[in-house]
């Protein structure tokens, strides 16, 4: 186990003995090696050697050697500590250990040093040696490594409200928004002075998290279970300090009552969760309860990054790295060159959607839209401007209705604020793919949730028309109400069972849009909403959201450079996957009625916005013979 906020990335050994390694970045990257030799197994001396030979320098390895040694402390040596001295001297390693134990043998109550921290020459000054007094149910003391120096900056979580500390009559009072912040000259002004009165009225509120990472307890852990293991400590160190058998008899009674407390907690804690269960839950809710029982928590770790050969390991470069990674991907030089030429023709030709018809999806948004969409916002991560929903749900009716009449000014003013344009892109890894490769990563936006606001309003209105007009395709069921992809599946399914019976051969091919939302066409998307009918403010506020829009990487609390996204639509907005789909829509008017093999009764679906599934009865000769 390694800490998910240090940059890191696994070694891959090639040897039988019991050991892994990691290369983790503490002000250098650093090789860390866990090792276990068991005492009854013989132990050649060139494996051991040939481990050393594989760790990148410089290296640290810790483990269970199982080896006795004057040369740290024991009053005998056996072979195993004498292969260990031979294996130091050969390898040039330098032993960390002082003369402290290491280890309890129960039935002898006697201590010994097992544990071995060896290391490279260059990092024998820049580690500290010390070990626990505290068994935690072991037989064994943890060893502890800290740096000599306490300049080392460690990438930390984001430091975050704790809403359920808040004083929200405070932050009511401090929050009392005013006509005079939506009325200054520039949007741009107003956008900031509401944001900064929200975010002001928070900070004097509501604490905020440290940003430190917690040890996420148990979620059988109780108060006895404390008690318990306070007796126990308190046990332990009276034995410690006098090593007498009724000390050691009443340490095994401490210890076996806080076993006891502790299994009887688990058991508890267990009949407690089968008995909420219900037929109702959500399969979300029930595996998150399971991994809360086994303490499985995860978490997206740092990875080195390899780019062009480079090895990455600093935060701020790895989030460079990524940020330019992403920015490439959205930029002109990512499309094939004979789009790249057809686009700039077209391109070249103005779309305007300047023209104001008497469309209900071009009215000023009223209070019960503003409402309904607050109230449908689920809590998620703010954006730059670092406010959240629940502090909008938290304000005054007055206070809300000053914001609406801003969302107001922006619609009918047709200017976007620059700020909504920002956001902060938190990378996650696809699943099975190598987290050394930045392009494996998929980049998420953390906009504002202003902005976002906004955008599920002029969402529902978009969605209305598209669905009430019959402007997308009936083959298309991703993310539209009252449709789902299961539809589709099922449609195969039964496609399937058709060939069967009637004795024919079924071809499906299956199309997966790799970066389709990074690569999205944005003058493709706003040229089909033309081409639909779309005109006004609706149409003129999606063109607005969709320029000049920049991003920052976030790894842990660390910021990338300022990237610009020159094409696709931002992974995470309200208003991306509508606008994908309005783009992917077209592309059933580019198949032909039959396709490559002569399809009989060819059928098309959208299993996923960015997956196409085309499949068609064909007879056997055309499969042999197409």
């Amino acid at each position: 186990l390694y800490l998910q906020n240090l940059p890191s990335k696994p070694v891959h050994l090639n040897t039988t003995l019991q050991a892994v390694a990691v290369q983790v970045r503490i002000k250098t990257l650093t090789t860390v090696c866990s090792i276990y030799l068991p005492p009854s197994q013989t132990i050649q001396q060139s494996e051991l050697d040939a481990l050393v030979r594989q760790l990148p320098p410089p290296f640290i390895i810790l483990g269970d050697w199982n080896g006795h040694s004057s040369f740290w402390g024991s009053t005998d040596s056996n072979a195993r500590g004498l292969q260990i001295e031979k294996l130091m001297s050969d390898q040039n390693l330098c032993l960390l250990n002082d003369s402290s134990h290491t280890f309890f043998h129960l039935p002898t109550r006697t201590f010994h040093t097992l544990d071995l921290a060896l290391c490279s020459p260059s990092l024998v000054a820049k580690w500290n040696f010390n070990v626990d007094n505290n068994l935690y149910n072991s037989d064994h003391f943890p060893l502890i490594l800290t740096l000599s120096s306490n300049d080392v900056i460690l990438p930390k979580r984001p430091s975050r409200f704790i809403f359920d500390k808040a004083n929200w009559q405070l932050f009511q009072e401090l929050a009392e928004l005013t006509t005079e912040m939506i009325q200054l000259a520039d949007i741009n002004d107003a956008v900031n002075a509401v944001t900064e009165c929200i975010i002001k009225a928070a900070e004097a509120s509501i604490p905020k998290s440290s940003g430190k990472l917690k040890r996420i307890g148990k979620p059988w852990w109780n108060e006895k279970c404390a008690e318990a293991k306070k007796a126990q400590r308190k046990a332990w160190d009276r034995f410690r300090r006098y090593p007498t058998t009724d000390n050691f008899i009443l340490f095994k009674h401490a210890k076996a009552i806080a076993r006891r407390i502790r299994r009887q907690s688990q058991r508890h804690s267990f009949e407690s969760y089968v008995n909420s269960i219900r037929s109702r839950i959500s399969s979300k809710v029930l595996w998150e309860k399971v991994r809360k029982m086994l303490g499985s928590y995860s978490g997206q770790t740092i990875s080195v990054l390899n780019s062009d050969g480079q090895v990455i390991s600093d935060a701020k470069a790895i989030a460079d790295t990524l940020g330019k990674a992403f920015a490439a991907v959205s930029s002109e030089e990512s499309y094939p060159r004979n789009f790249v030429n057809l686009k700039k023709q077209e391109e070249m030709k103005t779309i305007s959607f300047t023209s104001f018809p008497e469309e209900a999806y071009n009215a000023d948004f009223t209070f019960q839209e503003f409402q309904n969409s607050l109230n449908e916002s689920h809590p998620s991560s703010p954006g730059p401007d670092g406010i959240h929903y629940h502090l909008l749900k938290k304000l005054n009716d007055r206070s809300l209705n000053i914001i609406l009449s801003l969302f107001n000014r922006i619609w009918n003013e047709q200017v976007y604020p620059v700020t909504w344009g920002k956001a902060f892109i938190v990378p996650i890894l696809k699943v099975g793919k190598d987290p050394q490769e930045p392009t494996n990563y998929r980049p998420i936006a953390l906009t504002s949730c202003l902005s976002k606001l906004m955008e599920k309003m002029v969402n529902k209105r978009l969605v209305y028309i598209l669905e009430k007009k019959g402007l997308l395709s009936k083959f298309q069921s991703g993310f539209r109400y009252g449709r789902g992809t299961q539809d589709n599946v099922l449609q195969l399914e039964t496609a399937i069972r058709e060939a069967f019976i009637t004795k024919k051969h079924l071809v499906s091919v299956l199309f997966d849009m790799e970066k389709a939302y990074d690569r999205s066409w944005r003058y493709g998307i706003l040229k089909d909403m033309y081409n639909m009918g779309f005109r006004g403010k609706l149409p003129i506020f999606i063109k607005n959201f969709l320029q000049t829009r920049t991003f920052q990487v976030r790894v842990g609390d660390i910021l990338s450079e300022e990237f610009i996204q020159k094409e696709g639509v931002p992974q995470g907005s309200v208003l991306s996957v509508v606008l994908f789909v309005i783009k992917i829509n077209g592309i059933i008017h580019q198949l032909p009625p039959y396709g490559p093999i002569a399809l009989c009764q060819s059928s098309i679906s959208f299993l996923n916005a960015p997956t196409l599934t085309l499949y068609g009865y064909v007879t056997f000769k055309q499969v042999l013979f197409p």
